[in-house]
């Protein structure tokens, strides 16, 4: 089916960092990112998924 590796680290923490400001916004502490926290958290996701699948991401 899908051939799988590890994200590299800069990928991981790129989504680890996305998905933190999505939170973040959707709790209020960024307010100026509040009506876009869901597609932020999307963003985050789509960069994990990303370097799940093409190895050397």
């Amino acid at each position: 089916m899908f051939n799988l590796s590890a994200p590299t680290a800069g990928m991981f923490f790129i989504s680890l960092l996305l998905g933190g400001i999505g939170v973040a916004a959707k709790l209020g502490y960024i307010p100026a990112l509040a009506g876009q926290a869901f597609w932020i958290l999307c963003g985050g996701l789509a960069v994990l998924i990303a370097g799940n699948l093409f190895k050397g991401l």
